[in-house]
């Protein structure tokens, strides 16, 4: 069998670079373009511990000792936890496009008759790491960001009513929601219809006047005894706004009043 160790040391580097480009793009860490290319090349050359008689303990350990150098050498030596985060990413984005390169390798360069599988002749490897890999980790990386402020503002929350019960709500925090209950500055947290129907009575209805654009109306709203959000705590003072129009997000049924942050 023939190895072409030139072809091989270079789809390791563009491997690589496109790896550390990318994590260097999910966390923001600004690595020039020289670190990441340093760190491609380190990488690059780490191919050679395959050819030395390694048992596969000391492979594993040998692996991970050259991955940290790899993230250090691109992002430089901070602490612990910055070194672990690196690594963290740099081993996720590679599992992702590892696993498709290997899922693409597979459909094409295999058929199968059954459940016998035998091999077409032709390998897509090459091609798909010089071409389509940086799609693949673009796509990655938009999807990461959206994920990321996505649970920025993405909160459990508890409403704890009297008698003890408890109403579980997912809930977003929304900049354009500031609604103050304008008698006692209560803020207000808006909850799709339909949640609180069984928990309303004359003695804990207050109704609102609320005003958007071109539009002005009383929001009917329950008193509560607390509300806890996840990261942020009890608060009390709080007033439940029912609202008619179907919060129209993903898992979402309740929005969090913005000023819950100020606190």
């Amino acid at each position: 069998m023939k190895i072409y160790l030139d072809l091989v040391l270079f789809l390791n580097f563009a491997f690589d670079f496109i790896l550390l480009l990318t994590v260097s793009l999910v966390l923001k860490r600004r690595a020039t373009i020289k670190r990441i290319t340093l760190g491609s090349i380190i990488g690059s050359l780490t191919i050679i511990v395959l050819f030395v008689p390694f048992t596969t303990l000391t492979l594993f350990i040998t692996k991970i000792l050259l991955s940290i150098i790899i993230v250090i050498s691109t992002f430089g030596l901070k602490d612990i936890k910055y070194i672990l985060t690196n690594l963290f990413y740099f081993y996720i984005t590679s599992i992702i496009l590892g696993g498709f390169l290997y899922y693409l390798n597979i459909e094409f360069s295999y058929k199968n008759i059954g459940m016998v599988f035998y091999h077409k002749g032709i390998g897509i490897n090459y091609i798909f790491i010089l071409l389509f890999s940086p799609i693949i980790l673009y796509i990655y990386t938009k999807q990461m960001k959206k994920l990321k402020e996505y649970n920025t503002y993405n909160y459990k929350v508890d409403v704890y009513l009297k008698k003890d019960k408890i109403i579980r709500l997912n809930g977003f925090m929304d900049t354009g929601n500031t609604l103050l209950d304008p008698y006692k500055k209560r803020k207000i947290i808006v909850v799709n219809s339909g949640l609180f129907d069984n928990y309303m009575n004359d003695t804990n209805i207050v109704y609102v006047p609320y005003e958007s654009v071109n539009i002005t109306g009383l929001l009917k709203c329950i008193k509560v005894d607390k509300v806890y959000i996840e990261g942020l705590g009890i608060k009390k003072d709080i007033l439940i706004g029912i609202t008619n129009d179907k919060i129209k997000m993903n898992g979402i049924n309740c929005i969090l009043n913005y000023l819950l942050l100020e606190e």
